[in-house]
């Protein structure tokens, strides 16, 4: 189905969620049906694909049982991923609420390494993708640097790259408005992540100021970004190699469609 949905609105790339988001509980993809969407994407020449792990998952939990749910939760996203021959694995890293933020650094990647025990990824095209975050209090990855430290910790244990957030960026108080601000936040991506460690980006206008730490999502162009930075980040040559997801609000039939179709405009102006 989710093949079939992506051809329907004109995209080429998507993202899905391999279990309910709201879950511990999971199944396993079956065989067939990942036969299946192989077959559809090669028929309809679709990809990457990117699973979101699940919004319950918080890997630097102080809680154990949390931690514990966390981490098996999150082997079977890994596993469920690479059943599905999903090229990108997006995580949020978590709160630390109760720990220091190097705790919770620590925690975090101490957690996705146990969940990865024993997988072998030799051969797959794969990656785990570490999202950025809106910034609120407690919230591992509101800073880039964050980000960069937590996958240069996992480097070793698995393949790791980086998803990055229009929504997240603004709200946590980076400007990619202004030209100038751009410049300047595209300076610190490349001095902390990296330009070629950003696999995805999550295309999110905002509904709420630049700095207000408010993860609220808005139709492209129609929030406090505005289309000229989505314009912007389309034709940055430092991104051509990403792939470029929509998470923006459906409130009408038709606006998936139509925030895809945005976001092709901006990329053929």
């Amino acid at each position: 189905m989710a093949v079939n949905r992506a051809v329907e609105i004109e995209a080429n790339c998507f993202q899905m969620f391999s279990s309910s988001p709201r879950m511990w509980r999971a199944s396993a993809v079956k065989p067939a049906d990942a036969a299946k969407m192989a077959a559809l994407r090669a028929e309809h020449g679709v990809g990457p694909v990117v699973v979101h792990a699940s919004y319950l998952i918080n890997v630097c939990s102080q809680t154990d049982t949390v931690r514990a749910n966390s981490i098996a939760a999150f082997r079977g996203e890994v596993e469920r991923a690479l059943a599905l021959g999903a090229e990108y694995l997006v995580l949020h890293p978590g709160s630390w609420k109760g720990l220091t933020r190097e705790e919770g650094l620590r925690l975090a990647a101490e957690s996705i390494e146990q969940a990865v025990q024993g997988i072998d990824f030799a051969g797959k095209n794969f990656h785990l993708l570490i999202e950025n975050t809106a910034g609120a209090e407690f919230s591992l990855g509101g800073k880039l640097e964050q980000v960069a430290e937590l996958v240069e910790m996992l480097q070793a244990s698995l393949p790791v790259g980086v998803c990055l957030d229009t929504c997240h960026i603004h709200v946590a108080g980076y400007d990619i408005v202004s030209e100038e601000g751009y410049a300047e936040t595209m300076k610190q991506v490349g001095a902390t992540v990296g330009f070629d460690a950003v696999k995805v980006w999550h295309c999110n206008d905002a509904k709420a100021a630049m700095g207000s730490k408010l993860d609220r999502h808005e139709h492209i162009g129609e929030g406090t970004i505005g289309a000229a930075a989505f314009r912007r980040l389309l034709h940055d040559a430092r991104f051509a190699h990403c792939a470029f997801i929509a998470e923006t609000p459906v409130d009408a039939p038709g606006d998936e469609a139509r925030n895809v179709a945005m976001l092709k405009t901006l990329a053929a102006e």
